[in-house]
């Protein structure tokens, strides 16, 4: 789109003067003065994004986080076959969590952005039955909860998160998401320096606003009380 109005603004640019420019360097330097201007015009006409409000919902009512709110990263790799399941178990990339669980990300991501980074998830409500998918490939309960109890994933107060750059570059984990092993354990301090201090600003911020992680898990995260809520196996409608 860019290509197309700088195109046409100077073409009318060059025949409106009757002159053409002298060299190379002058064409792009006039061309990147009258692009600008056109993009400032079409960015100034081009509607705000109108954002929902958690006005009259309930604590425990699911709601699409990118609703409220564009300033979260999103690679949810259930939704694509990039994950220990081999297998794309979501019809499509969508983060819901309960209103309370959400209320508290947007919070902590507005303290993240203070460092100049920002949650991205990989994982957020998940179906029950995709529950039971995941504990027949991997029936360990100190990696997947038996869907018979229920993750806190199926109860919409469960997040799957690392953090990036404001401009989308992740911070270094020491692991991919879904790592089994000890490289992935919080207690585990036999890591680079960098690669601690990326967790502990993670586990830190996330604490402050009443999540907790799991010991072998360094991307998970439960909102306290989220244990409460029922499991629920309702799936999102993908348009």
């Amino acid at each position: 789109m860019r290509n197309f109005y700088s195109a046409i603004v100077l073409l009318v640019f060059f025949i409106s003067c009757g002159e053409s420019p002298k060299n190379k360097k002058d064409l792009e330097q006039k061309k990147e003065v009258v692009v600008q201007q056109v993009d400032t015009v079409v960015n100034e006409k081009r509607p705000k994004k109108i954002f929902r409000t958690f006005d009259k919902l309930t604590d425990t009512t699911f709601v699409r986080l990118a609703d409220f709110s564009d300033g979260f990263g999103y690679e949810l790799r259930y939704a694509t076959k990039n994950n220990f399941l081999k297998e794309k178990v979501y019809e499509c990339a969508e983060c819901y969590t309960r209103v309370k669980t959400a209320k508290a990300l947007l919070k902590v991501n507005e303290e993240f952005k203070k460092s100049g980074v920002r949650i991205k998830f990989f994982d957020c409500y998940r179906p029950n039955s995709v529950q039971y998918k995941m504990w027949k490939i991997v029936p360990n309960p100190q990696y997947v909860a038996n869907p018979k109890k229920g993750s806190i994933h199926n109860k919409g107060g469960a997040v799957d998160i690392t953090l990036e750059s404001l401009d989308g570059e992740e911070l270094d984990m020491g692991t991919d998401f879904d790592f089994f092993g000890k490289r992935a354990y919080h207690d585990n301090f036999d890591l680079p320096k960098e690669i601690l201090a990326n967790r502990k600003l993670l586990k830190e911020t996330m604490e402050k606003y009443g999540f907790w992680s799991t010991r072998t898990e360094w991307w998970h995260y439960n909102l306290d009380g989220a244990h409460r809520y029922p499991i629920a196996n309702f799936k999102w409608n993908c348009n």
